[in-house]
């Protein structure tokens, strides 16, 4: 069973679909019960920043989620669940994230049109890993975001993107990947990504 944590951020029926299309079992959940008993985590959302951290405290999800991962078990965060597993933004000073991956977020810089909508090449760096298994370099996913990621140790970065310049558009640090994109919205590759998360949970922690 997948778990799909619910944090009020939306996209959730979304991501379940697609992971049920695929022939997976996903469960919508914002019980921290639930979520610790879960063979393997998707983590999405599109929220202000300060708003989501608060809201994990809020339903008590905040150490459930580090706690989570520290399980070893296959974790998916997209787009904001993504941004929320680096230790900072630019959107909410001051607001503490999860901290699983060293880093912060920031805003794209001027002279881009922000928020980044639309569909845009990822290129595959570092050791390429599962989650991308079968995916050709430069394939289009489809992005919705003003704000990005900015890994403290480039050794964190999947993949990258570019829109001005540059930016991380996918991490893996262990058992947890981040992607900036949205695997539910991308088609065919993006399907493709879920599929490979789905053969993580029978797998050894998807390493």
């Amino acid at each position: 069973m997948i778990v799909i944590i619910d944090c009020g951020m939306g996209n959730l029926h979304s991501v379940q679909n697609a992971v049920l299309h695929l022939g997976g079992q996903a469960e919508i959940t914002d019980s921290a019960e639930r979520i610790l008993g879960a063979e393997s985590v998707i983590f999405p959302g599109q929220a202000h920043f300060g708003k989501a951290v608060k809201e994990l405290h809020r339903r008590g999800l905040f150490s459930c989620v580090k706690e989570k991962i520290s399980q070893k078990v296959p974790f998916l965060g997209i787009c904001m669940g993504m941004q929320l597993l680096m230790e900072e933004s630019e959107e909410a000073p001051g607001q503490k994230a999860l901290g699983v991956i060293p880093g912060r977020v920031k805003r794209f810089a001027r002279g881009v049109l922000v928020p980044h909508i639309g569909w845009n090449q990822l290129k595959l760096i570092n050791r390429p890993h599962g989650l991308f298994q079968g995916v050709k370099q430069g394939t289009h996913f489809y992005f919705a975001h003003s704000y990005y990621c900015v890994p403290a140790d480039d050794g964190f970065v999947a993949g990258v993107t570019a829109y001005g310049a540059e930016f991380a558009s996918s991490v893996k640090k262990d058992n947890v990947w981040g992607v900036q994109f949205h695997p539910e919205k991308s088609q065919d590759a993006g399907l493709r990504i879920l599929k490979n998360f789905l053969a993580f949970t029978k797998a050894e922690g998807g390493r």
